[in-house]
């Protein structure tokens, strides 16, 4: 899946563009313990074979590039949260009120705009801590109590964005400046300025006190209902019982996990491991329906008011600050810069697939005709996966389940390492971790393998557990920010995802998609990890939504070539059997085969997302999204609400089409490696891609930033050969 990023409140765009998923947010300076009544756990399976390193073996070469790098600690007593919480707020506060309270006509870049970064700098790092928390910590009490918090802290967020004595302080410094009484500001410092105020626009500081009042007051709901909504998105589960007959196959490993003590098999539909296995491989129609109907059913109850009164927030909000739509508010700080081009992009790729989107579901339609015999059959959305599966096993001969035996996931891991060590001259090691919120989780460290500096450090939770997020995705913990001191604290990140757990004796073994999954995410933290960006607005992944999915998806390309695959990828029982380049082609020209179904899928989401936010009268969102689905893809089963369990309502709101928009740059952003010398593995346009993309962070224009690594204006000419779509389809 592709990475998500969870956003603070709106009104806090100023302070704050990207928190949890995804990106970042988050850093140390917590007082307390650990843990609450539990003995700290280190996770690692090196432990009784060799003493690993801890942070601290790295300071001497941290001090000596004036880089902090430090392990987070973590509250997770309940009562102890909440006065962690005080404690890091009131100090914010107070530092909030040095600013508005200096001289206005004294007021520089450093007492306003950097002070302004450097006071939200340690709220962000505890917002990061509790969103974590919330999310994977196995404990219900220390998840209720994270949500609990953090919904508090998104609120102190939006407050802030409504200091009017904290923007006269900053209004007074730019006023200043732009009136030539200040010294001229350059790169990244000029940039901060211009998108500080721009974000004290965008939340209303302009306006007259009644209707800021208003717009402070929708923003703080508004915040509120997208922590519960979020919450509820996690915490919905759906077990179903079903006989081994209902599950004909189903691959194995998968029957012997699910196997009950009285032989039925227990199916958790909210688990993306297990509801990929019974869409993908069971042969039996109704067992498929009835688990896409339980999936799309998830949050029904309790997710419906809260996502249509979220909705209506977002247009009102728009309309108060003065947009058309919430779309154009959204896109604004985006690539796209307006929601009727974000839309226009929408409308041209969908138009663009129909010929072959309508061949694909037809080649699906006749495959279900011959299996039941019905030559009126038709492609239900419970039975795109099962077919996408049948297409590659019977046209191309690729049978998913039984390339996992290549991909044991310690293998996969270590063979990623390996490849990015080379590509990026970087180094990466598991150390000691001083307490994981859970035994599966390991803590790395990342160094430049030539300079010797650490770079940041991350946690892999790679397994699903009850309660933990579902899906896959970075989440910031610390940002990378130059200091008052002048020292850089390093970041810390996690990948939070759901690959197939191990069994028993057997290891856990992915699938090429998880694999591919795997490279995506692990991109973005190195995205995170490798940032130089001065200043915590711009460290990392805080770039524009519509570009911050380009640098992972572009290294998902890696594997989909043998010659990379084959640094790893081995029989785990018979470590001399590779994966046949021929299967790997074939594979490639399998996803090709169904491209157009993938992206009819992506853009009935997306197109859903931006009609939800246009302008126009309130709508029954569930109504919006389920007539979407199925005029552009495939009608949803009767009675569900798919809208109440996408969690991108809540991250990427008027943002999903940013998935393609990115893809499209990725494809051509791939095209400075498939030309370099090296291929895929050369370490001068890996080095290109470290320097111009990922140590910039936000800190320069995303366009400017894509022109400097291509050398060249970017084009959507890869992205079209890539998927079979033909220039002439799509509007200029």
């Amino acid at each position: 899946m592709k990475l998500m990023r969870r956003l603070a409140p709106t009104g806090m765009a100023l302070a704050v563009s990207a928190a949890a998923l995804v990106g970042c947010v988050s850093e140390p300076d917590v007082v307390g313990p650990p843990t609450a009544g539990r003995t700290p756990t280190v996770a690692t399976d090196m432990t009784e074979r060799e003493e690993l390193k801890t942070a601290s073996d790295f300071q001497t070469e941290a001090r000596r590039h004036r880089v902090v790098i430090e392990t987070p600690t973590f509250v997770t007593d309940p009562g102890e949260m909440k006065a962690w919480v005080d404690r890091e707020l009131a100090a914010a506060d107070a530092h909030l009120n040095r600013i508005a309270r200096q001289n206005k006509d004294a007021a520089s870049f450093q007492s306003t705009i950097a002070a302004l970064d450097h006071a939200l700098y340690p709220v962000v790092c505890v917002s990061s801590k509790l969103s974590l928390t919330k999310e994977t910590n196995p404990d219900e009490t220390v998840r209720s109590a994270a949500t609990e918090q953090y919904s508090r802290v998104q609120q102190w967020y939006v407050g802030v964005t409504y200091r009017e004595d904290v923007y006269k302080a900053l209004k007074a410094f730019e006023d200043a400046y732009s009136e030539g009484q200040r010294p001229r500001l350059r790169g990244e410092e000029l940039k901060l300025l211009k998108d500080t105020m721009r974000d004290y626009r965008r939340a209303g500081l302009h306006l007259d006190q009644e209707t800021r009042a208003r717009v402070e007051a929708m923003q703080k709901e508004l915040a509120s209902l997208s922590t519960t909504f979020g919450r509820n998105v996690t915490d919905a589960s759906e077990t179903l019982h079903f006989t081994t007959d209902d599950l004909k196959g189903a691959p194995e490993n998968f029957l012997t996990r699910t196997r009950r003590d009285d032989g039925r098999h227990a199916v958790r539909v909210h688990v993306n491991t297990d509801f990929i296995a019974v869409m993908q491989n069971v042969s039996n129609e109704e067992t498929r329906r009835r688990v896409k109907t339980a999936r799309y059913s998830l949050g029904k109850e309790v997710n419906t008011p809260i996502i249509q009164e979220m909705v209506q927030l977002r247009g009102e909000i728009g309309a108060a600050l003065g947009y058309n739509s919430w779309n154009d508010y959204q896109t604004e700080t985006r690539m796209a810069e307006s929601g009727e081009r974000a839309m226009t992009f929408v409308t041209d790729l969908i138009e663009g697939m129909e010929p072959k989107f309508r061949e694909e579901i037809e080649q699906m339609r006749r495959m279900k005709a011959e299996d039941t015999g019905d030559s009126n059959a038709q492609i239900h959305v419970w039975d795109w996966r099962y077919y996408e599966n049948q297409i590659k096993k019977r046209g191309y001969q690729v049978d998913a389940e039984a390339l996992r035996v290549f991909f044991p996931y310690e293998q996969a891991l270590t063979g990623m390492f390996e490849i990015y060590e080379e590509i990026f001259r970087l180094n990466f090691e598991q150390i000691e971790a001083p307490w994981v919120w859970h035994e599966d989780v390991k803590l790395y460290i990342a160094s430049d393998s030539e300079t010797g500096e650490p770079m940041g450090l991350f946690y892999l939770d790679m397994f699903p557990r009850e309660g933990k997020y579902g899906h896959f995705a970075q989440f910031g913990i610390i940002p990378g920010k130059r200091l008052e001191d002048g020292n850089y604290r390093r970041p810390v990140v996690s990948l939070v995802c759901n690959f197939t757990a191990p069994e028993g004796d057997k290891p856990s073994l992915l699938t090429h998609r998880e694999v591919v999954t795997l490279f995506h995410e692990f991109g973005h933290a190195l995205h995170s990890i490798l940032t130089r960006a001065e200043f915590m607005k711009f460290s990392g992944t805080r770039v524009p939504r519509d570009f911050v999915e380009a640098p992972s998806q572009m290294l998902e390309k890696w594997v989909w070539d043998a010659d990379v695959l084959n640094r790893f990828a081995a029989d785990y029982r018979d470590p001399s059997r590779k994966i046949d380049p021929a299967v790997l082609e074939q594979m490639n020209e399998a996803r090709l085969a169904t491209a157009g179904l993938h992206y009819r899928r992506q853009m009935s989401f997306a197109l859903a997302d931006l009609r939800l936010h246009d302008a126009g009268a309130t709508r029954d969102v569930n109504q919006v999204v389920n007539d979407t689905l199925a005029e552009v893809f495939l009608p949803s089963p009767e009675g569900t609400t798919f809208a109440t369990h996408f969690g991108h309502l809540t991250s990427y709101d008027a943002g999903y089409y940013g998935y393609a928009w990115a893809e499209a740059i990725a494809a051509d952003m791939a095209t400075i490696f498939e030309q370099a010398p090296g291929g895929l593995m050369d370490q001068e346009a890996g080095m290109r891609l470290r320097k111009l993309i990922y140590a910039p962070g936000g800190s320069i224009d995303a366009n400017e930033m894509v022109r400097n690594f291509l050398g060249r204006e970017q084009t959507i000419e890869p992205f079209l050969n890539e998927i079979g779509v033909r220039r002439a389809t799509l509007r200029d």
